[in-house]
């Protein structure tokens, strides 16, 4: 086996593999390291955004991590809120992230993570540029100018230091890699333990036949100071895995959990355990996700209550940021300023995720319940109730995360990277790019380039030759699209997009511009 590779990966969960295929599809070789020799089969991680599955798509593993899902097609990925318990008369189900589905190339999607590991794990395999230690474990990272040595262990007692030219840890939350990196965190505990129990129960699947057909049911106490007890299904008939806070002494045998359960419900069932385990309420954050040659994404990076599926999108998302930097730095067309930009784009993405979309909402429910009670108002109570229903499906509508701030995107002046925006189909430097058709049918995502694509819709001749002229000049691979400014593209309010290889808008404009050559080195570090 190679022991030296372009890129060492620590961490072979859907973050670390989905890097490989990332940096594998573009003949980039790297090594995934992997202590598990197989996936914990707990249902996490299950809600895939639209984004996440965009990714997919480019991975060309979207239709096989639909057709694996356990979930019945056309089953609704909605929630359903209840008051108390999940047999009150206040309850609503407002769509949440549907709401914004025509922005975007794919649809979401929900499935246990295990089975999105085992697609990932599939395509991984068929990438020659990439080589998988399974049973391995990372115990040293070091790096100089020259590169980064990762000492690795087997199950058997082997050892073997893998050469890199640069370093990902993808290790979770206790992340090897970003200890030995000396990266700190800024951290949020909140001393509240809190249980996750899954489960079978055919008589809890019959009690919430009650609702529409849907995939999570949380019921909101007021004595549960905003947190959730959370119902979420693994399958369409029996399969349940539970979230609720539990007191900070809790073990597996002191305590009634499946009680806890009913009372949620609001209804006895019987019912079945398969695992019972616990975690902390609690937000992580480092500081920086590079140190020279190293980095660190997805949990490794960021933690947090495992609340509205922002953990593995984020990560998805972090790997999609960093992997075409990666290969654009290694292939000779990037420069260290563009890996710099990782951080620079992502960090506040997730600072602001957690902040205002996780613990955000902690607070905003907290707030409604301690203030309306329908035994002191029934009026008042239904009013803020009502509003709560509009206020979850806005956040649905203000979550766009993008990077205009970025130094290394046209933005704004004056603007920043944030989670916050809005939808819209205008192309914007620093958002992603809305999903609209060609004028021969086909969706403008099916014709994008591997890696930079120049838009140019009714655009003049003399703009598109400058920018092929500047990106050959700086060895910079562009595929240029040509099409009418019209029908769905009339809604892009742009004739010239360049959009980058994760499918964000790095320049717009309605003409040829002063210099392409500027525009270019801009967008890949080089200005």
């Amino acid at each position: 086996m190679n022991t030296r590779f372009q890129v060492a990966i620590i961490g072979g969960g859907p973050v670390g593999m989905a890097l490989a295929i990332e940096l594998g599809q573009r003949g980039i070789s790297c090594v995934n390291v992997e202590r598990r020799t197989e996936p914990h089969r707990i249902p996490k991680g299950q809600g895939l955004t639209q984004h996440a599955m965009e990714h997919f798509y480019r991975w060309g593993v979207a239709d096989k991590v639909r057709s694996v899902r356990v979930l019945p097609q056309g089953f609704s990925l909605r929630g359903v809120t209840a008051y108390l318990n999940l047999s009150s008369e206040y309850w609503y189900s407002p769509p949440f992230r549907e709401v914004v589905n025509t922005y975007y190339f794919q649809d979401s999607e929900r499935l246990p993570q295990y089975l999105t590991e085992s697609v990932l794990r599939t395509r991984m395999a068929e990438l020659s540029s990439v080589q998988s230690r399974v049973g391995w474990t990372a115990e040293t990272v070091e790096q100089d100018d020259a590169g980064v040595r990762v000492g690795i262990a087997s199950q058997q007692g082997e050892r073997e230091i893998i050469e890199a030219e640069y370093a990902v840890g993808c290790d979770g939350s206790h992340s090897t890699v970003r200890a030995q990196a000396g990266i700190e965190r800024d951290r949020q505990d909140f001393d509240q333990l809190m249980v996750l129990a899954v489960i079978r129960s055919r008589e809890l699947h019959e009690g919430l036949k009650r609702f529409p057909l849907r995939s999570t049911y949380r019921a909101m106490d007021p004595e549960l100071k905003g947190y959730w007890r959370f119902f979420g299904r693994v399958d369409a008939e029996e399969g349940f895995f539970f979230h609720a806070p539990v007191p900070k002494d809790t073990t597996r045998d002191n305590y009634d959990f499946h009680g806890l359960m009913q009372r949620a419900a609001g209804f006895k069932f019987a019912c079945e355990f398969d695992y019972v385990g616990f975690w902390d309420m609690a937000v992580a954050i480092a500081k920086q996700y590079q140190v020279g040659r190293v980095f660190i994404a997805g949990d490794a990076a960021h933690s947090h209550p495992p609340y509205g599926g922002y953990g593995l999108n984020n990560g998805l998302d972090d790997v999609s940021n960093l992997g075409w930097k990666l290969a654009a730095r290694l292939n000779g067309w990037g420069s260290d300023t563009l890996l710099q930009s990782y951080t620079e784009e992502r960090q506040p993405v997730f600072r602001e995720t957690a902040e205002d979309f996780i613990l955000g909402r902690i607070r905003a429910d907290r707030d409604i319940l301690e203030r309306y009670d329908p035994d002191r108002d029934r009026e008042e109570f239904e009013r803020a109730w009502e509003g709560a229903k509009t206020d979850t499906a806005m956040r649905a509508m203000t979550y766009d995360p993008h990077c205009e701030g970025s130094s290394i995107v046209f933005g704004p002046p004056g603007s920043v990277c944030s989670a916050h925006g809005t939808h819209t189909f205008e192309a914007r430097p620093g958002h992603h790019l809305p999903s609209r058709q060609l004028s021969n049918g086909r969706n403008v995502f099916e014709a994008l380039g591997p890696e930079f694509t120049l838009l140019a819709f009714g655009g003049e001749d003399r703009a598109v030759a400058m920018f092929e002229r500047a990106s050959s000049l700086l060895g910079v691979p562009l595929t240029v699209i040509r099409d009418s400014h019209a029908g769905e593209r009339e809604a892009f309010k742009a004739r010239l997009i360049l959009v980058r290889p994760d499918h964000y808008v790095a320049w717009t404009g309605g003409s040829a511009p002063d210099n392409a050559v500027a525009v270019i080195g801009k967008v890949v570090g080089r200005a």
